[in-house]
Parts: C-alpha cells; structure tokens; sequence
C-alpha cells in the first residue's frame, strides 16, 4: 500500500481550530491541544446561551409590561388575561417597546381592553 501524507489536511484542520480560538488569551489560542479544547467549551457555551438569550429577554419584556401595567393600575396577569378576551395578538416584544416609546398609546389600549371586560 502507498504511503499517504497528511500533511496539508493535519495543517489545515490544526489552523482552522487555532482561527476559532485566536481572540483568547495565552496558550488557548496558541497551542493546538489546549486550543482545540478552549474551542469545544466556546461552542458549547455559545449553544447553550442561544437558549438563555431567549429566555433572559422574555424575563424582561414581561418585567417592563408589569411596570407599565400596575403604572397603569392593573397587573400584568390581568393585561395578558385581557388582551387574550380581546384577540389583541400583540407579542411581549412588541408591548414591552410601546410601554417604552409610547406609554400614552399603552394606556389607552389598557383603558380600551378594561374597559370592555366590565
């Protein structure tokens, strides 16, 4: 059988691995071995924490909805609980960005939505 030299294909996948790490500091991103395992955890880390973003913005959308909500006089359960009896489709995201930029247009939805429940 011939022999086969790996050279290029071992060189390039080393350098791939040491472009991945090359922000960090010291041996880890310039070593391979230490290199290739700073880069592992990196991807693992940056997987998981897609998921945590998501959640960390809904905990403050629905934080900044309460504000806005009890500043209007109800609470925030009863403003979603409305907005449902209503078929008000608006997402957390997008409420949470009124009570910020129009809080005159929030309180009157709110005023709007209570007052139909009664």
């Amino acid at each position: 059988m011939t022999r086969v030299k790996r050279g290029c294909v071992a060189r390039k996948r080393r350098k791939n691995i040491l472009t991945l790490t090359s922000g960090s500091r010291g041996t880890h991103s310039k070593l391979f071995r230490t290199a290739n395992q700073q880069g592992m955890r990196a991807l693992a880390s940056s997987h998981r924490n897609r998921g945590e973003k998501k959640r960390d913005f809904r905990r403050l959308w629905i934080a900044r909805l309460n504000a806005a909500a009890r500043d209007n006089g109800i609470s925030y359960n009863k403003l979603i609980k409305y907005l449902y009896q209503n078929r008000i489709f608006l997402n957390r995201k997008i409420l949470a960005q009124i009570a910020i930029l129009d809080k005159v247009a929030l309180s009157t939805i709110i005023e709007i939505i209570a007052r139909r429940d009664k």
